[in-house]
């Protein structure tokens, strides 16, 4: 399963946020759909956040320029001078999405509503206690 949404959240195929979304949400049900008879619950929540780690790598590699980094860090929330000090980092994709930053700017709620499907929630769809 981990090897299939590196795939899927691979920062260099090209897709778009749309297409990474739809393939995520139609690959996490499907998965979760014929898992669901175990109990995974805590394999679930781990896998979850390292998936989220990953959705914030594509995205922090999206913003591509320091400019643009800046500016959406700040859209996000974030302080102008915290913005400029990690928008000009040399810092990789993976370092600085595990970033206290990152994890303010984009958090678990903005990806939800951003429409990026769960493990968890397809998980409860099954059994919603």
């Amino acid at each position: 399963m981990k090897s299939r949404l590196k795939e899927l959240t691979s920062r260099s195929n090209g897709w778009g946020h749309a297409k990474r979304k739809q393939k995520l949400k139609e690959y996490i049900k499907g998965w979760v759909g014929y898992y669901h008879l175990a109990n995974m619950k805590r394999l679930l929540l781990e896998t979850d956040e390292w998936l989220r780690r990953r959705i914030r790598m594509c995205i922090w590699k999206s913003w591509k320029r320091v400019k643009t980094k800046v500016a959406n860090l700040i859209r996000c929330g974030i302080s102008k001078h915290k913005a400029y000090e990690w928008g000009n980092t040399r810092k990789g994709y993976w370092r600085i999405a595990d970033s206290y930053i990152l994890h303010r700017a984009i958090t678990k709620e903005h990806l939800c509503r951003a429409g990026y499907a769960t493990l968890m929630g397809a998980y409860l769809e099954w059994y919603p206690k």
